[in-house]
Parts: structure tokens; C-alpha cells; sequence
């Protein structure tokens, strides 16, 4: 058994398993504001009323009556109790209640919260030091940070270390300049390498206006273009300041970003560019592996037919799969198995919750 932050990896990894048993899947609301710990217990016994699967049932409510810490914000639990399978993830952002059961782990609420939440990196900065956040599905995961080199303050009406020279001279507002631009340099550079190692996906920065500023262009335009706000914040400030922080911009940015998305979508759609709409199109899209973004309405589920060969997922009702000739069959969820498809070529999944009438519901920016 399991109790993380699910990574990116696993993410992929769970929805990739097929089980020959049904397996149970449990999305659980921890907030303060959804009750007590007593509350949360009560409804999840309500919710796991609703399932067959009554081993794995009273496996997922052990676990929350004996071993869950409740310090979180939301639970996913899997239990495959036939296979020996039990998995708990936690996060720091609230999630829906939600019993599925099915051969697959249900995993389009991750999908949706990796989507909102996953891999922010946030960077505090003033003119001589740094500090880097890496903020995960709400968790702070890691903590870097930069230290420059001092920038030394003459009195007024006090001399300078170089001689004849006094406050406001030209050659020593050239030198401070000079250390600024170097200590935001090294710093950009060495956020560039906390980035990279923890593959942030987008950028928040931290500071005075001015030095957000400043920092900004000291990143190459591939980091730029990850920069989703800035906010004013004094370098000493504590990890909850920045979170609470992070996730305010963070779901404003996430809204800006969808109706950028849905434009570019149906601009390129429209045109007959790299982009496909409605759930049968994307399905093919996704099949044969060109799809780079999928853009699902949360919450939409349609019935559609999976080969028993080769995976070819359709919402047409063929007697045998038009790739490799085998038998098809019917699934009741084929918009969540597109999902599971495409987070394990390696697609980006943007779950948009709210109606989506005008693009089917579902599309796909394309790769080629």
C-alpha cells in the first residue's frame, strides 16, 4: 500500500492496468469544509453502498477508519483486493466523491487535478538570492533555492571603497548594477536546473514588481512561455503565504488557459489544421498516435466499442476492427478509456469543467 502524491509516472503506470477482476476506484472530499473526519467516514459508507465489489468495499473503509492520516485534502484509493491490489494517493486540493468500478482503475479525476495542479514551480527573488518551490497536486514536493553575491550599501555622506567615488556616482550605481544582473543571472540559471529536474510545468514568480521583471528576462523564451503570473511577496515569506498564493494564481491561470486552448482548437479545426473534434474523431486521432492535447469535457461519458486485437477504440458498431480484423466490444466508457490512452502515449489531457457542446464535447490538438 501506497500514501503519496501520485507522480507523473505512476500516473501512467495505473492507467495502463487492466485487472481480469473488477477493480475499485475512490475519490474522497477531505476538506475541512466537506465535515469532520466522522463526516468523511459517513459518506464514504453511503458511497460504498452503491458497489458489488464488497471485499475491496470493506478493505477501502478500513483503511480510512484505521491507518488515513486526514492532513490532506482529497484521497484516491484502488483496491483490487482479487489481485493483491491496494493503492492510497493523497493531495492537498479537494477532489469530487466518486465510487467506480471497473477492469481499469478509474483515473479521469487525476487526469482533471494533474491538468489543474500538477508540477507549479514558483520563484521567490530580490536583488541578491532566490528561493524555488515545486508545488504538486497542492503538496509542496521540493524547496531550492540561490544565493548571490552581497550587495553592499554605502551611508550617505560616507565614502566608498573605491576611491574619490560617493553615493549616486555613476561608477558605483554601474557596479551595483553590474552585481544585480549577475545575481539574477546565476539565479535564473539555477532555477532553470530546478525546473528541469522536477519538469515544472508552469511558472509562477515572486518579488517586486521590478524584480519579477528582471528575472523574467534573464529565462530563455521556452521558460517565459511557462510563466503563467507574478505577485508581489517579501523573500521571507512562509511555505502556506506561498502556497495559498500559488494556487489562487494557478487557477486563474488554469481558466485563461482553457479558453485559449478551446479557441486554438476550433480555430484550428475549422480550417482543417492539426486539430480533430468530437469523441470519434479524437478516438482515431489518439489511436494512431497523433494526438498532443486532448480536451475532454469533465464529467461526459458515451458508450462506444474497443478491438479485443489491437485496442482500436470507435463509437461505431463494426462487426470486426477495420486495423486488424478482430472482434470488437462494447464498452460503457469509451470516452475514459481515450483518456487512459492518451496519458500512456504521453499526451497532455485538459479536463474543462464545463459544458462543451460546441466542439462534441471532445477534441485534440494534433502532433502532425
Amino acid at each position: 500500500m501506497e500514501t503519496t502524491a501520485i507522480t507523473e509516472q505512476e500516473l501512467r503506470e495505473l492507467a495502463a492496468m487492466r485487472f481480469k477482476a473488477p477493480v475499485l476506484s475512490v475519490y474522497l472530499d477531505t476538506t475541512p469544509a466537506a465535515g469532520s473526519a466522522d463526516d468523511h467516514r459517513a459518506r464514504l459508507r453511503a458511497m460504498l453502498k452503491r458497489t458489488t465489489l464488497t471485499d475491496d468495499a470493506a478493505a477501502v473503509l478500513r483503511y480510512f477508519e484505521q491507518n488515513h492520516p486526514w492532513s490532506g485534502r482529497g484521497a484516491a484509493v484502488f483496491s483490487a483486493q482479487a489481485a493483491d491490489f491496494f493503492r492510497v494517493y493523497t493531495m492537498q486540493v479537494g477532489v469530487r466523491d466518486q465510487v467506480w468500478e471497473s477492469l481499469h482503475p478509474y483515473v479521469r479525476p487525476l487526469a482533471s487535478l494533474f491538468d489543474a495542479y500538477g508540477y507549479y514551480g514558483v520563484v521567490l527573488t530580490d536583488k541578491t538570492r532566490a528561493r524555488f518551490f515545486l508545488f504538486h497536486l497542492g503538496v509542496l514536493t521540493e524547496e531550492g533555492g540561490y544565493e548571490g553575491r552581497e550587495i553592499r550599501q554605502v551611508k550617505a555622506g560616507g565614502g566608498s571603497s573605491a576611491h574619490g567615488r560617493r553615493v549616486g556616482a555613476p561608477g558605483l550605481d554601474n557596479h551595483i548594477a553590474e552585481v544585480v544582473e549577475r545575481n539574477m543571472r546565476e539565479a535564473a540559471h539555477a532555477a532553470m536546473r530546478f525546473f528541469t529536474e522536477h519538469k515544472v510545468r508552469r511558472i509562477l514568480l515572486g518579488g517586486s514588481e521590478e524584480n519579477t521583471a528582471l528575472f523574467r528576462k534573464m529565462l530563455p523564451k521556452r521558460w517565459q512561455s511557462l510563466i503563467v503570473g507574478a505577485f508581489p511577496m517579501d523573500m521571507r515569506a512562509s511555505h502556506a503565504e506561498v502556497w495559498q498564493k500559488a494556487m489562487e494564481i494557478g487557477a486563474e491561470a488554469e481558466r485563461r488557459q482553457e479558453a485559449r486552448l478551446l479557441e486554438r482548437l476550433q480555430t484550428e479545426a475549422a480550417r482543417g489544421g492539426a486539430a480533430v473534434l468530437g469523441l470519434d474523431e479524437t478516438l482515431g486521432a489518439v489511436h494512431e498516435g497523433r494526438a498532443h492535447i486532448v480536451v475532454v469535457e469533465e464529467g461526459y461519458r458515451e458508450s462506444g466499442y474497443r478491438c479485443t486485437g489491437c485496442g482500436f477504440l470507435t463509437t461505431q458498431s463494426l462487426e470486426t476492427c477495420p486495423f486488424c480484423g478482430s472482434p470488437l466490444e462494447e464498452v460503457p466508457d469509451a470516452v475514459e478509456l481515450v483518456i487512459r490512452q492518451a496519458i500512456d502515449e504521453g499526451a497532455e489531457v485538459e479536463m474543462v469543467p464545463h459544458p462543451l457542446e460546441a466542439i462534441g464535447h471532445v477534441g485534440a490538438l494534433l502532433r502532425y
